[in-house]
């Protein structure tokens, strides 16, 4: 019989208002976090997950928010970080990203394709949880 390997994984979760401030603090308490499990403040590797939770993040506080209702921050750090932002607002999904040409806004979510091993969105009652994964 062969026992299953498993790399064991450590979480950071916390919720933050649907405003800029709460997204400017998830990506500080992200780096935080981040640091605090040995991926050290201005590297590569901490950069681009801040990038990646700042637009998350942003997402969440433009096209997720409902009134009174926060959004959650979620980092899993295993074999690759997974970072996860749910909102409560479900009816609006991003959509895979098309190159936006001449527009000022909507490359986000090019730039998470561009940082990511996988991004997706998945749906969580009462709203969606979008994800990505980077290598670590």
């Amino acid at each position: 019989m062969n026992p299953q390997i498993t790399t064991p994984t450590i979480e950071f979760a916390r919720r933050f208002s649907s405003t800029r401030r709460g997204a400017s603090s998830a990506r500080k308490l992200a780096l935080g976090q981040l640091d605090a499990w040995g991926v050290p403040h201005g590297s590569e590797r901490s950069e681009t997950a801040a990038l990646i939770v700042a637009e998350l993040a942003a997402n969440a506080v433009l096209h997720g928010h409902v009134p009174g209702h926060e959004f959650e921050l979620r980092l899993v750090l295993g074999t690759v970080l997974r970072i996860e932002v749910t909102d409560t607002r479900a009816m609006r999904r991003p959509l895979r990203p098309e190159p936006a040409g001449d527009a000022e806004s909507g490359r986000g979510l090019l730039l998470v394709e561009a940082l990511t091993k996988a991004w997706g969105v998945d749906a969580r009652p009462p709203g969606k949880t979008v994800w990505a994964e980077v290598g670590v």
